[in-house]
């Protein structure tokens, strides 16, 4: 599996390449701009890729425009952007459009090595990885008297692991009961919350995701 990575800072650039290389990755760019990393991207497109929402030079966010621009010209490029801080506003408007091969993940994951592998493996296979964060950010947002007052405390687990890109199988496993059970807790989710159960795991993400931001 090819990626590329645009991170500014030297340590964390090296570091998450010698991680993802460590994984079985072949990282076939690693630069410390979008720029480059988009000429790059002309040669040898990777399975995806990975960039600091902020990037030089002015630090705002080169990285997202970048991330944006991968997702129109290299559809099947997988794209994971990181962020030292959590921006909502950002997240939705890379999620905009489809859950699907993207990622928005806070810096603090790397750390996290084998969570970190396993979301860059999801994204660039077409799956989805939110940060859990972004997701308890839009939850709190809901005040009384929304369709969220009547879900159960499991509900709410199930709904935040499954914003983030989990799947059925990964829910279970986390929340240690049957992957029937959380069929179950899922069909009661999207009833309550009104919303349409998709067979797409990526589409079923982006579904609550536009509940959560509305």
């Amino acid at each position: 599996m090819r990626v590329a990575i645009a991170e500014d800072s030297v340590l964390l650039r090296e570091g998450i390449t010698r991680i993802l290389t460590d994984a079985g990755f072949e990282v076939i760019a690693a630069c410390d701009n979008a720029d480059d990393l988009m000429v790059r991207l002309r040669g040898r497109a990777p399975d995806i890729t990975i960039l600091d929402i902020r990037l030089p030079p002015t630090y705002s966010d080169e990285g997202m425009r970048a991330a944006l621009r991968i997702r129109e010209q290299y559809p099947a490029v997988g794209v994971l952007v990181l962020s030292q801080y959590v921006e909502v506003g950002l997240a939705m408007k890379l999620l905009a459009d489809s859950a699907e091969g993207v990622g928005y993940l806070l810096k603090d994951r790397i750390s996290d090595v084998p969570e970190f592998v396993a979301a860059i493996r999801r994204v660039a296979s077409g799956g989805s990885a939110v940060d859990p964060t972004i997701v308890s950010t839009l939850l709190n947002r809901h005040r009384d008297n929304t369709p969220f007052t009547t879900l159960t405390p499991r509900e709410r687990e199930v709904l935040q692991l499954m914003a983030t890109g989990g799947s059925n199988q990964g829910i279970a496993e986390s929340l240690v009961i049957t992957q029937r059970a959380v069929e179950k807790y899922v069909s009661s989710i999207f009833g309550k919350l009104g919303l349409p159960s998709t067979g797409s795991e990526s589409r079923r993400v982006l579904a609550v995701l536009m509940f959560l931001r509305s």
